[in-house]
């Protein structure tokens, strides 16, 4: 079974609209998170979130295009931009098999801002007025489909849909494909745009939102006892996997490897976590056995800790479960504290985010973290991002439904 590499990877996060200057707010413990400003949110109860806001459609793509791709599309496009120049690729790039490149992009709800604009034309009875364009903007899978006409990559082309853990589950399933030998090249990850009002209403209207307006760069405070629910962010992150000869082969620069990952379902309730934490634990169990790794081969895991009262306090058991007397020895951080939740992004952006940990030797804090509650005592890394030594990290994602995914993302050492 051939092992899975990273030889190139692109994200657009609140944080910056590429890896480097994500990486250059997390340095700095920045929030992405900004009060939003449009007269849609004024009767919703949280009206702030994380958006990409130095991006500009116009410096990627003409007026035409723009019409045919909901924004969650066009950050897949750029994002895979990056990821394919790191990885020393071209569209259409004849020095690879095109048949055996393929792609996997998910999105945990797709074309919303579409959705909003063209639902509004039917309620104000101009149906005849519906774009064309509306339903291939929106359909999830065209963030692949519009990946794969540009890339030109013809092997496997599909996206999956789980909720939070979606980013994670499309890396999976893009390096089982390699794994199988159904294709020598992948590019996977998440894209999401839900920052507007239909999103933050029904997140909202389900009390999982902070509403705290006033303080949007202190509303995500993952652990905090002050914790009040997550806050709606935008994003995408793809990466670039190959199999390691075939890496070689090319000459392509090895990042890093996946070395290890977990699925499975609590099987518990609709939104919550099972309650002591066994589902996760299970799943960061199967993703050590597969990686033929010890629990104390991991130095840090990127938590799924979203900022919510119930999610919080969860995961810090399912991590006690897992590794045992080892947990007191981890650091565990939420990089959402920073940049919000990406829902199906979030994944993919935050696994980026533990390879570039593992090229930095250097963990990311959690921001926001005052005052941990009772039961949440690990190390949170709290503050202050800061230099470690390690090899091996966890990148956990948990989403609606009880669906788990977890990562293990390891240096490019051979």
């Amino acid at each position: 079974m051939s092992r899975v590499v990273i030889t190139g990877y692109g994200m657009l996060t609140p944080l910056g609209v590429n890896p480097e200057s994500t990486w250059n707010s997390l340095s700095q413990s920045k929030s992405g998170i900004r009060k939003i400003s449009d007269p849609l949110f004024n009767d919703i109860r949280s009206k702030i979130g994380g958006r990409i806001w130095d991006y500009k459609s116009d410096d990627h793509f003409t007026k035409k295009e723009q019409r045919r791709y909901d924004p969650f599309i066009e950050y897949a496009l750029v994002a895979t931009r990056q990821a394919m120049k790191m990885a020393g690729l071209n569209n259409h790039d004849e020095t690879i098999n095109l048949d055996r490149a393929g792609v996997c992009i998910g999105s945990g709800i797709g074309g919303l801002e579409t959705i909003q604009n063209e639902s509004h034309k039917v309620n104000s009875n101009n149906a005849s007025k519906l774009s064309p364009f509306w339903i291939p903007a929106s359909l999830v899978n065209m963030s692949s489909g519009f990946v794969s006409l540009e890339s030109g990559f013809r092997g496997p082309n599909f996206s999956l849909v789980s909720a939070c853990a979606t980013g994670a589950h499309s890396i999976i399933s893009a390096s089982q494909i390699i794994e199988s030998d159904g294709a020598d090249i992948m590019i996977c990850g998440g894209s999401e745009h839900a920052t507007v009002a239909m999103g933050s209403g029904g997140f909202s209207a389900m009390r999982a939102l902070s509403p705290n307006n006033d303080n949007p760069e202190h509303a995500s405070r993952p652990w905090d006892k002050d914790r009040d629910g997550f806050v709606i962010a935008d994003g995408a992150g793809i990466l670039i996997l190959e199999g390691y000869d075939h890496a070689k082969r090319r000459g392509a620069t090895i990042l890093g490897e996946l070395s290890g990952y977990g699925m499975n379902a609590d099987a518990y309730h609709m939104t919550q976590p099972s309650a002591d934490g066994s589902g996760a634990a299970r799943c960061i169990t199967n993703a050590l056995r597969k990686a033929k790794i010890s629990p104390e081969d991991i130095a840090y895991i990127n938590a799924h800790a979203t900022s919510t009262p119930i999610g919080d306090q969860i995961e810090p058991l399912a991590i006690r479960r897992a590794f045992g007397d080892h947990a007191d020895k981890l650091m565990v951080s939420s990089t959402k504290s920073m940049h919000g939740h990406t829902l199906g992004a979030a994944g993919a952006i935050e696994a980026i985010i533990t390879l570039m940990s593992l090229d930095q030797q250097s963990v990311p804090p959690t921001i926001n973290c005052y005052e941990p509650s009772p039961g949440c005592d690990l190390d949170f890394v709290p503050h202050e991002m800061r230099a470690h030594k390690m090899r091996h990290a966890i990148s956990n994602s948990f989403g609606f439904g009880g669906t788990n995914a977890s990562l293990v993302l390891s240096t490019g050492d051979d």
